[in-house]
């Protein structure tokens, strides 16, 4: 691949990787009903409202599963694939391929975001506890709906979390699950955003 083409490549894996990201909090700050006043939330609101008030006419929200931005999500994940395959030099990828790298690369981006979000909640725990920025506390609202079933299930130990090591395993135990099912649909990582 010469300098140009890989530099194409690189614009736009990076411009989808943000977009499928932002699509990913739009969702998930929804579903897990995080503290709309926040400025994130709301500047992650501004951003896709565009893209997601058309679909809410076709598809509302059932209560705080948002079928839209689900849509929307797989959409952009559907976009990216076509895109990147033109960008690699492929042409246009087979619809059969789209319709299964598309969830698998959703499901892979999920694991993902949660692994790095209760990483940095982890370490953020140890240099800044209490810290009253609101990255923060949506990362808090986003990473407790998960954290809290494994520490209902620890016993407490004095202080000391052991239930991010738990869902750490849980995370990786899931990615191997999507790596076999992406191996047996033939997936081409470099194509799919999550991967």
């Amino acid at each position: 691949m010469n300098p140009v083409t890989s530099s194409i490549v690189l614009i736009v894996s990076v411009f989808f990787n943000l977009l499928m990201l932002v699509l990913l909090l739009r969702f998930l700050l929804q579903l897990v009903g995080a503290d709309f006043y926040n400025p994130v939330s709301q500047a992650i609101a501004r951003i896709t409202n565009p893209l997601l008030q058309p679909l809410r006419t076709f598809i509302p929200a059932r209560g705080a599963f948002d079928f839209g931005a689900l849509l929307l999500l797989l959409l952009g994940e559907v976009l990216a694939i076509v895109v990147l395959g033109f960008a690699h030099g492929l042409g246009l990828v087979p619809p059969l391929y789209i319709l299964l790298w598309a969830p698998l690369g959703i499901v892979s981006l999920f694991l993902k975001f949660y692994f790095f979000a209760i990483l940095a909640m982890v370490v953020l725990s140890w240099i800044a506890p209490g810290s009253p920025s609101p990255v923060v506390h949506l990362l808090y609202q986003l990473t407790e709906p998960v954290m809290a079933p494994f520490r209902r299930l620890l016993p407490s130990l004095g202080g000391l979390d052991l239930s991010p090591i738990f869902v750490f395993l849980a995370i990786m135990v899931s990615q191997e699950f999507v790596r076999y099912a992406a191996q047996q649909a033939q997936l081409v990582s470099s194509l799919v955003i999550g991967f």
